[in-house]
């Protein structure tokens, strides 16, 4: 059993920040890249950042400069910071990770469950 559990989210002013975690715990023997995406209402569900094992990380456009992912793989863990927000970042946010749960399985994506971030004055 692998979880996935996003915490940071909430109601910020534009202009300011927040800080994602995703920590990924349960029968896990290794993971490969790990995703944010974001899913604003009536939307579709797009990729915000990705970064993977040895830590290379990619943006989307939208999102460059201002946010920055990292991870800790000692920790199985996950982060994004999120600064200069604005209301088009309002949206739930996944995480979501690539991994293996022995040394013979084959790599599968698990997801978080979301965690709100709400931008307005």
């Amino acid at each position: 059993q692998v979880q996935l559990v996003e915490s940071g989210g909430g109601l910020v002013q534009p202009g300011g920040s927040l800080r994602l975690s995703c920590a990924a715990s349960g029968s896990i023997f290794s993971i490969n890249a790990m995703y944010w995406y974001r899913q604003a209402p009536g939307k579709q569900r797009e990729l915000v950042a990705f970064i993977t094992s040895g830590g290379s990380t990619n943006y989307a456009e939208s999102v460059k400069g201002r946010f920055s992912i990292s991870r800790d793989n000692g920790k199985n863990t996950m982060a994004l910071q999120m600064n200069s927000l604005k209301p088009e970042d309002t949206a739930v946010y996944y995480c979501n990770a690539l991994l293996t749960t022995s040394d013979h399985s084959p790599l599968r994506s698990y997801w978080g469950q979301g965690t709100q971030v709400t931008v307005s004055s």
